[in-house]
């Protein structure tokens, strides 16, 4: 049976390797959705408007990339990379990781988007002098933002959920402080609860940001 107050006398002894732990993936999950979503949107970009050959280079590199485990990107910007002479250390090539598997799935949310648009409504941009960076900002990038949050909002937390595959090249994320503090406490649910219970807050943070950028964007009825 669950004793709860020796788990909060030992969680209080332990608060601050979890916080550490809490930052560290915060910051991983933060900086690997943030630029993947920049590189996301590029990707989306160049499979609906690019020219054909980059259109089958950016083909090839969503596919091979949402086709390969995210463990086997996390190993393989860790380890492989350090081969050819680029050394990171656990968090760069983390994020690298992480960044890199939320591009391909943000391109193909950006993608489905632009093509749903009418392209009526590119050639009237095109008809009133608009730029293409123009037509993007104006008029195409805010009607397919409404349609990207909702799936948007999944890829986010499935890249919080991700950051605890970089326990194995030795970030020392929520999950490694916890089974460090499981190894010494011998309390295995109690922790792995109240860790769950972390990562839970953090998506249901990030599903609260969705909607109110959604709040914020939608058409008045």
């Amino acid at each position: 049976m669950m004793d709860i107050a020796h788990f909060l006398d030992i969680l209080w002894l332990a608060r601050i390797p979890i916080l550490k732990g809490l930052g560290v993936t915060i910051s991983i999950s933060l900086l690997a959705i943030c630029f993947g979503t920049i590189l996301g949107v590029f990707v989306g970009l160049a499979l609906t408007y690019g020219v054909r050959p980059l259109r089958w280079i950016v083909r090839g590199y969503t596919d091979f990339i949402r086709g390969t485990p995210v463990l086997v990107l996390v190993l393989a910007s860790y380890y492989v990379l350090g081969t050819i002479g680029l050394d990171l250390g656990p968090f760069q090539a983390g994020v690298l990781a992480l960044a890199v598997f939320c591009s391909s799935h943000v391109g193909e949310i950006v993608r489905g988007a632009l093509q749903s648009i009418p392209k009526g409504q590119t050639e009237a941009a095109k008809a009133i002098g608009l730029t293409f960076p123009q037509t993007f900002a104006y008029v195409l990038g805010p009607q397919a933002l409404r349609q990207i949050l909702p799936a948007w909002v999944n890829t986010a937390a499935e890249m919080v959920k991700a950051s605890t595959l970089l326990s194995i090249i030795g970030v020392a994320e929520l999950l490694l402080r916890t089974q460090e503090i499981i190894s010494r406490a011998f309390m295995s649910l109690e922790f792995y609860l109240f860790a769950g219970l972390l990562y839970f807050v953090i998506n249901y943070a990030i599903e609260r940001f969705g909607r109110y950028v959604e709040r914020k964007t939608a058409v008045p009825s």
